[in-house]
């Protein structure tokens, strides 16, 4: 099986960006050890800051992957095109968040993603995305 795992703006900060909300690991060694735990899959990952070029990684995985862990970041509260994208691709995407946005400011609660995702995942940090990770191999 083939996951992409697509992190939104400012996640490439993890480690250094308020540790108190998203811990000190960077995502890099994370990755890492995913790719460990998870070896009899094939994970890709992929991190910008820019909403364009998120939405050019969905369409572009379409064609070449089983599934995306999306984490948006702060686009996932003001990303209609990204909502737009994960709805006209065929391939499921699990919305994942490190922190429960249902827990921190008001904007946070809007999600543009949710609508079209088959599944959403927050507030458990990183494990988050293993529990993405984990919910492609359950029927």
């Amino acid at each position: 099986m083939k996951l992409l795992i697509i992190n939104g703006p400012n996640l490439n900060l993890l480690g250094k960006r308020e540790p108190d909300v998203y811990g000190n690991q960077t995502f890099d060694e994370f990755f890492t050890q995913l790719q460990s735990d998870f070896s009899t899959l094939e994970l890709s990952y992929y991190q910008s800051n820019i909403e364009g070029e998120l939405i050019t990684k969905l369409q572009e995985a379409d064609d070449w992957c089983d599934g995306v862990i999306l984490n948006a970041g702060a686009y996932t509260h003001t990303s209609i095109g990204i909502g737009d994208a994960i709805k006209a691709i065929s391939i499921p995407v699990v919305e994942v968040h490190i922190s429960n946005t249902f827990g921190r400011e008001e904007f946070r609660h809007q999600s543009y993603i949710s609508p079209n995702a088959k599944g959403v995942i927050l507030g458990f940090g990183l494990q988050s995305y293993i529990l993405a990770i984990q919910s492609f191999s359950t029927k």
